[in-house]
């Protein structure tokens, strides 16, 4: 190995909205507002290990080569300063892993959409403190590259030097800064979208939670919502978003009403919507389908999985 590891890794760190009106699809300016507030989370990827887009691992692009060689950092457009092999290729870390002290639990498929990163001959190049490489050894007694404690992935579908598919990937799946923490880039939009692998393309808000609708609520003449009180500790409103704000968002009847308690609801197409208290992580999609009246919600504001009043 070229490089001295450490013996202990250290520890990361880690609406347009409408004025009020008395019938749904009146439109006006969108004055700017606050940001959306509804449940917090770090990002996160919804069911397996591998995250959202581990399903079929074998079925990327060939994986990459079986070494890392100098390790460099590189500037992406998006993201900034990331990690890369002597490839060129991103270098990853995974939310469901383990720093202190290092453990990879990606196993299995998981690992072959995102093949480990050899710890065997990876050196430090330009811009990289060696003192941050390290390594872990597998289940399978393979010793994989850790920065900072986090064990190294690269990601299938990158198959060119500067590639970074795998980005956000499940929500749980992030390139590496060169201090080992997870590459950002720009701030995400108020409300977007992201597909799922099992609900298709969905809306989630700033931090990436599920997106829902509540089939008991009402959208015309003007929007009605039908949970108060306790339900609203299971299900926050998300607080108005400025359009502007939004992307892949449908505008038409993209508005904001008054709440019985004074409080300001956004809208999809009208229909008032919610993050749900039971989705921990990013990319959780705990509340879909609760109680056969709480549906993620499309981009056009429609339900998943539910026929619409």
């Amino acid at each position: 190995m070229k490089t001295t590891w450490r013996t202990a890794s250290l520890v990361a760190s880690a609406a347009a909205v409408l004025a009020l009106t008395t019938a749904c699809g009146q439109d006006a300016p969108p004055p700017p507002v606050s940001q959306n507030v509804g449940a917090t989370a770090a990002p996160g990827a919804a069911g397996t290990a591998g995250g959202g887009d581990q399903a079929g691992g074998g079925q990327g692009a060939a994986s990459p080569a079986d070494t890392a060689g100098e390790l460099n950092v590189s500037t992406n457009a998006e993201l900034g300063k990331v990690v890369t092999d002597n490839l060129g290729l991103t270098l990853y870390r995974f939310d469901q892993d383990t720093a202190k002290p290092p453990k990879s639990n990606c196993e299995d498929d998981c690992a072959k959409t995102w093949p480990p990163v050899p710890a065997d001959d990876a050196s430090a190049g330009e811009g990289i403190d060696e003192a941050l490489l390290g390594e872990v050894t597998r289940a399978d007694g393979t010793k994989q590259l850790t920065v900072d404690g986090w064990p190294a992935y690269r990601y299938v579908k990158d198959v060119n030097a500067g590639d970074a598919k795998g980005q956000g990937v499940g929500g749980k799946w992030f390139a590496f800064t060169p201090e080992g923490k997870k590459a950002r880039g720009a701030a995400q939009a108020g409300l977007s979208t992201r597909q799922d692998p099992k609900l298709g393309e969905i809306v989630v808000d700033r931090n990436g939670m599920t997106v829902y609708r509540f089939m008991k609520d009402e959208a015309w003449p003007k929007p009605v919502s039908a949970c108060t009180g306790a339900c609203l500790e299971k299900w926050p409103v998300v607080a108005p978003v400025d359009f502007a704000d939004t992307k892949g968002i449908q505008k038409k009847n993209y508005m904001t009403f008054t709440r019985p308690d004074g409080a300001a609801q956004q809208t999809i197409n009208c229909w008032p919507i919610y993050t749900f208290a039971g989705d921990k992580a990013a990319g959780d999609t705990n509340g879909q389908g609760v109680g056969g009246t709480w549906y993620a919600v499309r981009p056009d504001g429609k339900p998943v999985g539910a026929s619409e009043k």
